[in-house]
Formats: C-alpha cells, sequence, structure tokens
C-alpha cells in the first residue's frame, strides 16, 4: 500500500506538472479531512507522509492559545497555562499533538481522494500564477470587471483575480461586466477560496500610485508626495515636496493647462484634487492644508498635538467645508487635530485658560492676581515652568527684581512637591492591592490610579490597547502586565 501510494504520486505529479511535494501535500489533506469525520467536534488532524517510504503517522493537535483569550474552539484548542503542564518551555501559537490511529488509503475512496488532490493542485496552479503576477511588482491592478459576488466586484486581468469589495468601491460609481477597471493592490486574502487580491479604489494609496504614473518627475525622484487624505469620489488633498528647487512641484503635478491632474480626477470619478506644499513646519502646513481659507493666526499644543486655527467671518464655512470635509481632509493629512473658530471664539477660549491659570498661581504661589497676570503676559502657564525655567529668563521681566523671581521659584518648587506627595498618598491609598505586581513601576500604578484602576481586578479586565493608551507602555509589556495580573484567577 505504501509503494502505491508513491506511485500514485508520481503519476499525478507527471500528469499535471506539479511538484511532488504539492501531490503529497494534497494527499494529506485528504487523509486529514477523512479523518476529521470520524470524530464529533470540529478537531484539527495532522498527516505527516514520509516522502522516501509512503509510510504514514496521524496526530490529533491542539493549538496554544493566550490565558486571556479563552477557547474558541475547545476541541482543537488548549490554554496557555494548561499546556505548559505537559510541556513547560510550550508557547503561544504552538501546537500539542497526540498520535493516533491512522486511516487507511483506502478508506476515504478514491474519488474522494482524488478530488481533495486535485483541488490542492488547482490551488498551487492559482498560487504560482499570484506569485509570477506579484512579482512584476506593480501597485495598481489592470483588469475588466467579470462578475458580481456578494456586492463585491471580481475583476480579472489574464488568469488572475481580483476582489474590489463594496467599501473600497468609489461611492455612486457604477460598474458593470466587462468595463475596464483600474485599482490599488491592498494585500493578498490568503483566507478565500484561492489566494484573491484584494482591491481598492477609495484608497489614498491608489490616488499616490496614479499621480506617480502621470508625473514622472516623481519616479525620477525629483518630487515627491508625502501624504494624502480622500473622500472618494467628492474631494482630495495630497501634500507634495520638492527635492529640486528648479521644480514646482504644484505646478508640475498640476501639469500643462491641469493635464495630469484632470487624467487622475477623470479616473476617480470626477474627484477634485487640493495640492498642497508639504512644510517642515506642522503650522506652515495646516495653513496650505487649509486652502482656500486665508488663516488669521494659528495655535500650536505639541502636547495634545492639536491646532486651534483662527478664522474670520468670510472664510469660517470655507475653512470648515461642507459637511466640515475640507477641516476633516486637512486633518488627515497634517496628522494633527485641527480646532477651527472665529477670533471672538479664540479670545473667549483664550480667556477661560487665563482664567485657569490665574487662579492656580493665586491659589499655589500665594500671590495676588496682578502678579499671576505679569506670569500669564510673559507666557508662563504652569507651576513647573515658573519652578523650572532658566533663571536667566525670569530675571528679563521687567516687573520683577531678582529676589521676586527666587522667591517665586521657591514657592512653585515647593507647591509641586507638596502636590506630588499628596498624589502619592493618594496612590498608596487607593493602589495597596497593584503592590508587588511584577512590572509595575510607582509611575505606572499612578497612571493607573488617575484613570481610575486601584485593583489587580481592575488591571486585568483591562484589554491591551486599553493598558497602552492609559500608561504608554508598549503591547507586549501591556499583554505580560495584564497576564500577571490574571494569574491569581488561574491558581
Amino acid at each position: 500500500m505504501n509503494r502505491e501510494l508513491l506511485m500514485l504520486v508520481d503519476a499525478i505529479s507527471r500528469e499535471k506538472s506539479v511538484d511532488r511535494e504539492v501531490v503529497f501535500g494534497a494527499v494529506e489533506s485528504a487523509l486529514a479531512s477523512a479523518t476529521k469525520k470520524l470524530y464529533q467536534g470540529e478537531v484539527d488532524i495532522r498527516v505527516a507522509i514520509d516522502r522516501e517510504t509512503g509510510v504514514y503517522e496521524t496526530f490529533r493537535r491542539w493549538h496554544v492559545v493566550p490565558n486571556e483569550a479563552g477557547l474558541q474552539l475547545p476541541d482543537a484548542e488548549i490554554l496557555l497555562f494548561e499546556a505548559q503542564e505537559q510541556i513547560p518551555d510550550i508557547e503561544v501559537d504552538d501546537y500539542i499533538e497526540e498520535p493516533i490511529e491512522s486511516l487507511p488509503i483506502g478508506r476515504i475512496g478514491a474519488q474522494a481522494a482524488k478530488q481533495v488532490i486535485l483541488q490542492k493542485i488547482r490551488d498551487a496552479e492559482r498560487e504560482q500564477l499570484l506569485n509570477d503576477f506579484l512579482s512584476r511588482g506593480e501597485k495598481i491592478f489592470v483588469g475588466t470587471v467579470k462578475r458580481l459576488d456578494k456586492g463585491d466586484i471580481i475583476v480579472e486581468s489574464g488568469r488572475v483575480e481580483g476582489r474590489l469589495k463594496r467599501g473600497e468601491m468609489i461611492p455612486k460609481e457604477n460598474l458593470r461586466t466587462g468595463d475596464r477597471v483600474r485599482a490599488y493592490m491592498l494585500g493578498v486574502d490568503t483566507l478565500a477560496r484561492g489566494p484573491q487580491i484584494m482591491l481598492s479604489r477609495s484608497s489614498p494609496d491608489f490616488m499616490i500610485e496614479l499621480f506617480a504614473q502621470e508625473v514622472p518627475e516623481i519616479e525620477q525622484g525629483l518630487l515627491e508626495i508625502k501624504s494624502c487624505a480622500r473622500d472618494a469620489g467628492s474631494r482630495a488633498k495630497i501634500a507634495v515636496l520638492s527635492h529640486d528647487k528648479r521644480v514646482d512641484p504644484i505646478g508640475t503635478c498640476v501639469g500643462v493647462r491641469g493635464s495630469r491632474v484632470t487624467a487622475v480626477t477623470n479616473e476617480l470619478a470626477g474627484e477634485r484634487v487640493d495640492i498642497v506644499l508639504w512644510s517642515e513646519d506642522p503650522a506652515q502646513f495646516v495653513i496650505g492644508a487649509l486652502a482656500p481659507a486665508n488663516v488669521q493666526s494659528i495655535f500650536v499644543d505639541e502636547e495634545k498635538h492639536a491646532m486651534d486655527v483662527v478664522v474670520d467671518e468670510e472664510n469660517l464655512a470655507i475653512a470648515i467645508g461642507r459637511g466640515g470635509q475640507n477641516v476633516r481632509l486637512a486633518s488627515d493629512l497634517t496628522g494633527w487635530r485641527i480646532n477651527i473658530m472665529t477670533a471672538e471664539e479664540s479670545a473667549q477660549k483664550q480667556a477661560v485658560e487665563s482664567d485657569s491659570i490665574r487662579k492656580l498661581f493665586v491659589e499655589k504661589l500665594d500671590v495676588d492676581e496682578e502678579v499671576a497676570d505679569i506670569l500669564i503676559a510673559e507666557g508662563f502657564s504652569s507651576l513647573e515652568e515658573v519652578a523650572y525655567v532658566p533663571l536667566q529668563e525670569m530675571l528679563e521681566m521687567e516687573s520683577f527684581d531678582e529676589d521676586t523671581v527666587n522667591e517665586l521659584r521657591t514657592r512653585a518648587k515647593d507647591a509641586l512637591l507638596t502636590m506630588e506627595i499628596a498624589k502619592e498618598e493618594e496612590v498608596e491609598a487607593l493602589s495597596e492591592n497593584l503592590k508587588g505586581l511584577e512590572g509595575l513601576t510607582p509611575e505606572l500604578i499612578a497612571k493607573l490610579a488617575e484613570a481610575g484602576i486601584h485593583t489587580r481586578d481592575d488591571l486585568a479586565d483591562l484589554a491591551v490597547d486599553e493598558l497602552t493608551e492609559i500608561t504608554g507602555v508598549s503591547d507586549e509589556q501591556a499583554r505580560a502586565l495584564i497576564l500577571k495580573a490574571r494569574e491569581h484567577w488561574f491558581a
């Protein structure tokens, strides 16, 4: 029987002109599939055939998953702590295997085996075609609409297929069978029936690639598109930079009589494109991105990564755009959160902020409002600045002499120390349960306390992304801390 198996593999390999390894894999899949039918649940079976002798072994296996993930497939998964009881050094995503009785190849039925094998071979041929196609290094897929599939469009290029999902199409675009289509290749979906290229016509990368095809200077390295933001089918913004002073980046992308930008617009169902000059200065970049609105002034908050942009009443609607489109695209393009406001609204906001800072200075520095207003006028907005701004800078203020400056600095440092001690005492009182947990520093405990996390159960209930947002630690460190906090659940 083993010799017959090897002969069968060789015969199919020659007949279909595919590698013996592909045929061996198909036979293993056929045997595994037949063996699964002997079990009630969704078990995982692996069959291994010796390529020299034809002898094969069958294993039932369990995928090791993190403790906090829980068992989604109880018949094919095992929690890490349970797996470690059997194999101490096993890790997540490893497998525990148990040998079981092998099914005689004659039992799976010649026809069933042949169908599985032929399907595997077809998949291998399709994958080879796909790999050959992807090896060209192209980013735009050009093909014709072959058919509709559950609302998605299947696009064919030669013998390779791509899937354009409804959510990746340009809104209100009506594509029909036989239409020629260009789309950006997002990646390959290996879980689909046969690997399939996933396409997009709404991705910002698609617009970037279209400009790269229309503007030779981009391929030559003279120009660079730094970022792109799109409201597909309606409006888009791209930020361009010239690496050659002789090349005008905006004019080059527009082209003679708008020929280049028009070609892109026509491909994207009439989508308007604003071309913006990229700048290393974030404020200047934002001002350009908000065009055609004229900006009066701009306030940058580095800590919140946000900007307050002041415009006059005439430019307010233009800056915001229909449905907030202009400011939203400008924010996506620059990566900054942009708040559009009038001069009056800006003055009101600054007045509120100044009042808050004034109260802080009066209370913590024990000074009157006049002194607090002088500090605010000089640009001080926190106790830390009063305490630690270089002494020489404070001495340059005409309103205060050296003794006053030193006294203010001393009071600011004392106030900060008092506040820190009070904070530590609060943390200690509230977060005693977290102390001693490996990996938790006093600084992290303080951050958790501010977010209302005071016990190990509170910490254990967090998701990884929630903990990283609260503490700023890496995903790996957050995952380790959560697992530590959950250990008492499994004790």
